[in-house]
């Protein structure tokens, strides 16, 4: 374990993980009770074509990233409260269109750009730099401040939006700023995780958290200790199999989430 910490990159990717560990996992529960899981995926391949964009342009890809993201957020709220019977089919339509509009700008790009578009597909954990992660530990705090501030109305808009609308709460504002605020933490988690397994890191630990844990406050306390140890263990076993870091990361949380379902199962047998 010692010697990874004698690698700056290795030691960037750490933090980087301790950051998300402590926003992701957060964000991921409300992505569920909201029963808006397929967001941040959506949000994931949309960001892709502010990659295009950034490299085709010749200006940093977080920057146009992080606006097309904001605006894509704004309009899925939007699809949500007018096609909220038929919200996965316009999230899917959004999908597809995020990853056409990449694949365009990257074909006019010229064919060096397909590498770094690369970069962001899967993640790059030896491309991690400083600013990268201070920016990841900058929406870490930011998020944990915001959940502080606002847990209770964000409880019951998550729940109930009727009740929260009687309560006298701006019910669109949150909602707008909740997406919001998801899509920017996608856009500067995918130069690490990648934009195809971003969406992983996100709920596969608030999902394993929900089914473990009884109240709302466990359940986000486990979700980050799981999205903490998850990623970890994902990095280290990258580290010494030399496998991409996000597809380790992803399979120890499927595995994770295969042995929760079998305790759970195992439990209520012997009830």
């Amino acid at each position: 374990m010692m010697e990874i910490l004698q690698y700056d990159f290795m030691v960037r990717a750490l933090l980087a993980i301790v950051a998300m560990s402590l926003f992701a996992p957060l964000l991921g529960v409300f992505l569920i009770l909201r029963r808006q899981s397929l967001m941040s995926d959506t949000l994931s391949h949309v960001s892709l074509a502010g990659v295009a964009f950034g490299l085709l342009l010749g200006i940093s890809p977080t920057i146009t990233t992080l606006i097309v993201v904001v605006l894509a957020a704004i309009l899925l709220e939007y699809l949500r409260t007018v096609y909220s019977d038929f919200l996965e089919v316009a999230t899917a339509i959004l999908m597809s269109l995020g990853l056409s509009v990449a694949l365009i700008v990257t074909s006019k790009s010229g064919g060096a750009n397909s590498v770094n578009i690369d970069q962001y597909l899967f993640g790059s954990i030896v491309t991690i730099s400083n600013t990268q992660v201070i920016l990841l530990f900058v929406m870490a705090a930011v998020i944990l401040v915001l959940f502080l501030l606002f847990i209770r109305p964000m409880y019951v808009l998550t729940f109930d939006e009727d009740v929260a609308f009687v309560d006298g709460l701006p019910v669109r504002l949150m909602s707008v700023a909740f997406n919001v605020v998801t899509g920017i933490a996608i856009a500067l988690m995918i130069p690490v995780a990648g934009a195809l397994l971003v969406s992983a890191i996100m709920v596969m630990p608030a999902s394993i958290a929900l089914r473990l844990a009884r109240s709302f406050k466990t359940v986000m306390l486990i979700s980050v200790v799981l999205g903490f140890i998850g990623m970890v263990s994902g990095l280290l076993i990258s580290y010494y199999a030399s496998t991409p870091a996000s597809a380790s990361i992803t399979i120890v949380f499927v595995f994770m989430f295969i042995l929760m379902f079998v305790y759970k199962r195992l439990t209520i047998k012997n009830k």
